[in-house]
């Protein structure tokens, strides 16, 4: 069974290899060759000179840079191809998504276009910070169980003043559309699960992306007031029997006051290996009350009632020993049973394996180390970055474990992604490379020793990226530190 696993893996990354080249449209030989370099190098990723010194590199250090700022890829292509290989899913069979925007931080980058404000923690109390840099909306399939590995289908980079919920709209939508075009979702199947971080409005999203086949669910934060389903026009005159206007929301429901919550629809109590026990509460057709204000300024015609479910899960210890404060999450579903609440929560703590992903990028694969002026440059190494980790997924099954003498051996087929990376090498050379030789050349000459640039880089000024796309604006020579200028 191993040996026919194994066969399956080796024909998926050739047929994926064979795919990234193929999506490959101008200069493919260099950008692939770099994508192996990516691969096959020893220890993270520093410089991309590096990776030019690389074996699996047979170009210069120019054909490398070449490659990043003239070359095409054909993006749609490699979505299609990430779309239709063999995705993790659920215990049900359920595919679920988690989108999460990640960003590439260029502070001192003055001649970078497209450069946004983007949210930074830090460590400490009130080391947050907006720092300019390219943001990037990343949409990934999850796993079960204990694993950081996730599948990669989508990245966008946001414009300054874009509307974050229109735009992850939007790129949901499209993942779904392809996902049902590759049969991964079929009528009959369980519904699609996004799961989202406290950024996203998630009853907004779930509005936008009605007549498609996902469910919404999202993490809220714990000042928020929800409204109870109006009552009925019988139980209104009954109530009262002198008449007046029908209501057209029920009581409120204020998640920081216990007596506005009432009798729960489903209540769950499981034993966790890290937390103890986990108490989820689920009240069901919860929805906010909306306002023409915001996102919604521009709606036409009465503000929809988006009812859902509301999820409140306490555990008993975290293991940082921290506090435990509860997480409140507002599920696009109704009527939600025990399994319903229990899938759920269990779902919104997978979404942090996307964290892993950001993690192995920008640690390991060097995904913000190049320096690159041009946003299509960085989309391009982006998208060589996400090609790289999809190749990773299939050499799971196969890599060999070389740990290191103080590392645990690891069962089969439960390798990270980072001591699958370390044994790449060996399995390339067992592949082979789709790229062509590269040619002999003589390099140019270059400038003249002692000559001056005469045509300075642009500068550009730093937008930002906000939830109403309402967006910031200052010059890109502002002095940092400050805080940036809010403009209508």
């Amino acid at each position: 069974m191993w040996v026919l696993a194994s066969q399956l893996a080796v024909k998926q990354g050739r047929t994926a290899a064979a795919g990234t080249y193929a999506s490959l449209t101008a200069r493919g030989d260099s950008l692939f060759e770099l994508c192996d370099a990516l691969l096959c190098t020893d220890g993270p990723v520093r410089t991309l000179v590096d990776l030019a010194l690389a074996p699996e590199h047979r170009r210069g250090h120019g054909a490398l840079y070449g490659g990043l700022n003239q070359g095409q890829i054909n993006v749609a292509r490699l979505r299609r191809a990430l779309a239709g290989v063999p995705l993790p899913r659920a215990a049900d069979g359920r595919l679920v998504l988690a989108v999460d925007v990640s960003p590439w931080l260029r502070p001192d980058a003055n001649t970078c276009a497209g450069l946004s404000f983007c949210h930074t923690f830090g460590r400490g109390e009130g080391k947050h910070q907006m720092v300019p840099g390219w943001p990037y909306s990343v949409v990934a399939a999850l796993e079960t169980g204990r694993t950081s590995w996730t599948a990669v289908l989508d990245a966008i980079r946001l414009e300054p003043g874009a509307d974050v919920a229109a735009v992850t709209t939007e790129q949901i939508r499209e993942v779904v559309e392809r996902l049902v075009a590759a049969g991964q979702w079929q009528p009959g199947d369980p519904e699609v699960l996004v799961v989202l971080d406290a950024g996203y409005d998630a009853p907004r999203i779930a509005h936008l992306l009605a007549g498609l086949p996902v469910e919404i669910l999202g993490r809220l934060r714990s000042d928020r007031v929800m409204r109870r389903p109006a009552p009925s026009r019988e139980e209104f005159f009954l109530a009262n029997p002198k008449g007046g206007r029908l209501l057209e929301h029920g009581g409120e429901f204020v998640f920081g006051n216990p007596a506005t919550w009432g009798a729960e629809q489903a209540v769950t109590v499981t034993d966790t290996r890290l937390y103890g026990k986990a108490r989820a509460q689920a009240w069901d057709r919860l929805h906010p009350r909306l306002t023409h204000r915001a996102a919604w300024l521009d709606h036409e015609g009465p503000l929809p009632l988006i009812e859902g479910t509301v999820i409140r899960l306490i555990v008993e210890k975290l293991p940082s020993g921290g506090v435990n404060k509860p997480v409140w999450l507002w599920w696009s579903g109704t009527a939600a049973t025990e399994a319903d609440v229990d899938r759920c929560w269990q779902s919104f703590l997978r979404r942090f394996d996307i964290e892993h992903a950001f993690r192995l990028f920008k640690q390991t694969l060097g995904w913000t180390k190049p320096r690159l002026r041009s946003p299509e440059a960085a989309d391009r190494w982006t998208w060589l970055v996400i090609a790289a980790y999809a190749q990773l997924r299939f050499a799971r099954p196969l890599a060999a474990d070389l740990r290191r003498p103080w590392e645990k051996p690891t069962e089969p087929n439960r390798l990270t992604p980072a001591r699958v990376r370390r044994g790449f090498r060996n399995l390339h050379a067992k592949t082979g490379s789709p790229a062509a030789a590269p040619k002999p050349s003589n390099p140019g000459p270059g400038c003249p020793p002692g000559s001056k640039n005469r045509r300075p880089a642009t500068r550009h000024d730093v937008g930002g990226v906000l939830a109403t796309g309402e967006p910031y604006s200052r010059p890109a020579h502002h002095k940092a530190g400050t805080k940036p200028r809010r403009t209508g």
